[in-house]
């Protein structure tokens, strides 16, 4: 199941920090946000453990 993750999850799971994360979004290098609401963005889990599946396979 494709849950919609929220930053604090994906802090959690991704073991980075908030202003990691947006450093990897501006610079492409990150999943797509999620729009939720006019002010709520979230991560497909799907993306985030894909992204960090490419990882552990480039390492």
């Amino acid at each position: 199941m494709n849950r919609i993750l929220r930053m604090n999850e994906v802090v959690e799971v991704t073991g980075l920090s908030k202003a990691t994360i947006y450093r990897h979004i501006k610079e492409g290098r990150f999943p797509k946000q999620v729009q939720l609401s006019a002010r709520a963005v979230g991560f497909k889990s799907s993306d985030i453990y894909a992204w960090l599946d490419g990882l552990k396979k480039a390492a």
